[in-house]
């Protein structure tokens, strides 16, 4: 069962739409996201971005507990969805071989890789919930549709 309905996404990327088309600084458009998501979908405990540089991921704008600042390309669910470039489903993330435990309450997550508009590695959306098996095909299919409407 997917953290919202599509109906639902569709008003969510219009609502990310409409906060960051006229802003091109990532940190305000990347808080702005990470607030409506962390506020709109269910049994959500961390929305937030990490952003690609010195060949490592660095926390940004997030809502939710504190959260690990570095992550190392190929190390959890994060590492592993900016290494690969493809987006991670996670139905229990207790599974995950490696999984970086940065909230004990965390049990299922959801990692989407984020591009420059040249087609580089930008950084990753990390969605994390308190729920086993929260998040399915259509979260991905919907948070890959919002992360091409940040202006990076």
């Amino acid at each position: 069962m997917p953290a919202t309905d599509a109906k639902n996404y569709e008003l969510l990327i219009k609502q990310a739409k409409a906060l960051t088309a006229d802003e091109d600084d990532w940190i305000a458009n990347t808080a702005n996201v990470s607030a409506l998501l962390y506020h709109s979908l269910e049994n959500v405990n961390f929305a937030g971005v990490y952003r690609f540089e010195n060949n490592e991921l660095i926390l940004g704008p997030f809502q939710g507990m504190p959260a690990c600042v570095h992550i190392q390309m190929g190390k959890g669910v994060c590492g592993t969805a900016a290494a690969s470039q493809k987006t991670q489903v996670v139905e229990n993330v207790h599974n995950f071989d490696g999984h970086i435990a940065c909230d004990s309450n965390s049990n299922s997550e959801i990692v989407v890789p984020i591009f420059t508009e040249d087609g580089n590695l930008w950084g990753v959306l990390d969605i994390d919930s308190t729920k086993i098996g929260t998040f399915d095909e259509t979260d991905q299919v919907y948070l890959e549709k919002l992360v091409k409407e940040f202006h990076m």
